[in-house]
């Protein structure tokens, strides 16, 4: 059976499984490591071979050595399809590999078929469509939180790949790393609870009543793009076409619309809840329950009865 890589970014994340899963499907799974990564992960996930790729010449520039290095390994072993993620970096990397090769490319798929078929969402989730790479082996880029991950043991066996860049990849250079700092909630993308804020919460002193009910329910906090082009919130918190897309088990959308951009990146949540004085919204369209009134005074009810039950 041939092998199926997936490229993993910035160590074991939960598209990272995500992929596993998927690639499951196509063939026998390897995992392409940049560095250090959990490798019990991603054997608990089916890597039955993981692939290191590591020092100064993969971790001291940006992306074009990690393409460089797929690319090499992608002509040793000649595998059924490759697999990365569709964040910015995974689908940098794409676009090179598919250059280096000369290949077909495929972005943004929310499941791929055995047959190597992407399934995408495009026109801001209003139309579902099937492709297929009509040159080359599939490439192609999963959606994050598009299929729920699940695990299958495999003991993987681990190899060093010998890192050969040329100075064309050495361009650009990385000169410091500055490490976000990370707070109590979950991130974003892999949150099992999402509360998120639109134009309605007004300013931006009052996010706070929707990070205290993201934080009574153990969730993360999310924004439209109307708040965020508002500056109510930072722009890596936006939800929607143009931000991140989440699919948590609850999705709690207060003062939102319900736009074509914004439920994009969220319509796929498996509870949705939506509190807007707007009977009209569109949002209630898509919500499995919908509250009618001011989130002003629904949202401390609400916070309430969380206390009480707790």
């Amino acid at each position: 059976m041939a092998e199926v890589l997936v490229v993993v970014e910035n160590g074991v994340k939960k598209v990272t499984l995500e992929m596993l899963t998927i690639a499951r499907g196509l063939g026998s799974v390897s995992a392409v490591v940049f560095g250090e990564a959990d490798t019990a992960k991603l054997g608990e996930f089916g890597a039955e071979k993981i692939y290191v790729a590591s020092g100064e010449d993969v971790d001291g520039y940006l992306v074009a050595p990690k393409a460089t290095v797929v690319a090499e390994l992608v002509k040793q072993v000649q595998p059924a399809a490759v697999l990365l993620a569709s964040t910015q970096e995974g689908k940098e990397i794409a676009g090179r590999l598919a250059i280096k090769l000369d290949n077909g490319l495929l972005t943004d798929a929310v499941e791929v078929a055995a047959d190597g078929t992407a399934t995408q969402v495009v026109f801001a989730g209003s139309t579902i469509v099937k492709s297929k790479v009509t040159k080359g082996i599939p490439i192609v880029t999963v959606r994050p939180n598009s299929v729920t991950p699940a695990p299958s043991a495999a003991t993987p066996a681990v190899e060093q790949l010998t890192v050969a860049v040329t100075d064309a990849d050495k361009l650009t250079k990385v000169v410091e790393r500055v490490a976000e700092q990370k707070g109590s909630r979950p991130e974003l993308t892999e949150a099992g609870i999402v509360v998120s804020g639109g134009r309605g919460v007004g300013n931006a002193d009052n996010f706070k009543l929707v990070e205290e009910l993201a934080d009574l329910l153990g969730g993360a906090v999310g924004a439209s793009r109307a708040a965020v082009d508002s500056g109510y919130y930072p722009h890596q918190f936006q939800v929607g076409q143009t931000g991140k897309t989440v699919s948590p088990q609850l999705y709690v959308a207060l003062g939102i619309s319900g736009a074509i951009q914004h439920r994009a990146g969220m319509q796929t949540s498996k509870t949705i809840v939506a509190v807007n004085k707007d009977a009209e919204a569109p949002i209630f369209e898509l919500a499995d329950y919908g509250v009618v009134g001011d989130l002003f005074k629904v949202v401390p009810q609400a916070a309430d009865e969380i206390r009480k039950r707790k």
